[in-house]
């Protein structure tokens, strides 16, 4: 027999289960497929994207790389103050050769070169025996017409009293009178010849203009000396004031009026090398030479220790104060062309201008800008040779 099962009369009632239908394999099938294709929409739209940046970077890359970079300097000041090296030519401040007044023969000399005079000093003298022959003479003759002067005098004043009385014709005194101005004439002139040749006497003398130092001596005792013989004759002695120097120096135009008189100079003489000296610009050609375009000027130097030599060489360093500092380029800035040398200035567009300079003075690796730019201009560096007026650039 079967077992039956008979619910418990104590056991509730169970509540039938209800199980939800699974989805069909074709409703799977479309939702995968759904899936697919919206991940390969999305692969689709990522790839566009992706194309349209690199076009647009291809596009920015190509347009930055038609405009050239460019590297820029701007202009710089010049030195307000510079100092002017310069050549300059030292000179005694005075400096004279002697030669002989008179003719005759050198007696003696007394000094010899670097021999420190005073002035009228005894340098040499000369005998002169043709001269002093021709004084005495000459003091003869004037005691000669002294004499007759006198006579002419005494006899004039008696012809005169004479006519006072009227006792002698006026014809007679004037006659009287006009011998004894003749005398006075005759008197003046033996004089004047006698002092001429005293003069001539004193220059057997030859004694030093001034206080100075004996530079040369070109005589020896029994030397003729002649006085008109003046074409390549040497003089006796040279005699040179070392006391103060006069240093000469050429300073270009370009500066020429900056100079001022007055202003403290320093200079290197090459016979003391390495030790600076101190000088005073005491005047100048106020004139620029015609040939060096260059303006003279004096610079006055004490020599109290006399150990600076005359004739040499020195250094002159002179400061200037310029008014209007010019500017200066990089030479690697400048672009030669037949129009004349010129720069490329980059306006605040990225737009090229060719400027066209005048240059000053070469530095080296700068050169000095006289006109053409101004301070705040944006010049390029290692600018092309094909770079025009109008040309887009880039500033790096």
């Amino acid at each position: 027999m079967e077992p039956s099962f008979e619910p418990s009369p104590t056991s509730t009632e169970m509540t039938p289960l209800v199980v939800s239908p699974l989805p069909s394999r074709s409703y799977r099938w479309r939702w995968f497929l759904g899936v697919l294709v919206i991940i390969f929409l999305l692969l689709i739209g990522r790839t566009i994207s992706v194309r349209m940046m690199q076009n647009r970077e291809i596009h920015q890359t190509t347009t930055a790389l038609a405009v050239p970079s460019v590297l820029v300097v701007s202009p710089k000041l010049g030195q307000a103050e510079i100092t002017l090296r310069l050549p300059g030519d030292v000179n005694a401040y005075a400096d004279t050769p002697i030669y002989a007044r008179t003719d005759g023969y050198l007696k003696r000399w007394l000094v010899d070169i670097g021999s420190q005079v005073k002035n009228g000093d005894l340098l040499a003298e000369i005998e002169s025996p043709e001269i002093d022959q021709q004084y005495n003479q000459a003091v003869g003759k004037l005691q000669q017409a002294q004499a007759n002067l006198n006579l002419a005098q005494i006899t004039a004043v008696r012809w005169k009293q004479l006519l006072d009385r009227n006792t002698v014709a006026p014809q007679e005194s004037d006659q009287k009178q006009g011998a004894f101005e003749m005398a006075k004439a005759n008197a003046a002139a033996a004089q004047a010849e006698v002092s001429r040749l005293q003069e001539l006497k004193d220059f057997e003398q030859i004694t030093a203009p001034f206080d100075g130092v004996i530079t040369q001596r070109n005589t020896n005792v029994g030397d003729l000396i002649r006085v008109n013989n003046m074409v390549g004759q040497k003089p006796l002695f040279k005699i040179v004031d070392d006391k103060v120097f006069r240093v000469y120096a050429n300073v270009p135009e370009s500066v020429a009026s900056e100079v001022r008189i007055g202003q403290k100079v320093t200079l290197e003489f090459a016979s003391q090398p390495g030790k600076l000296i101190q000088g005073t610009l005491v005047r100048t050609a106020d004139s620029i030479d015609d040939a060096s375009r260059t303006l003279l000027v004096e610079i006055q130097v004490l020599n109290t220790d006399r150990k600076l030599l005359s004739g040499g060489y020195a250094t002159v360093f002179i400061p200037i104060l310029i008014q209007h500092p010019s500017l200066l380029l990089p030479v690697n800035t400048l672009l030669f062309r037949p129009e004349g040398t010129v720069v490329g200035v980059v306006d605040h567009n990225g737009r090229v201008e060719l400027k066209k300079i005048r240059i000053g003075k070469d530095f080296g690796n700068q050169v000095e800008v006289v006109e053409g730019i101004k301070a705040t201009d944006k010049v390029i560096l290692n600018p092309s040779d094909s770079l025009q007026t109008g040309d887009q650039v880039f500033i790096h």
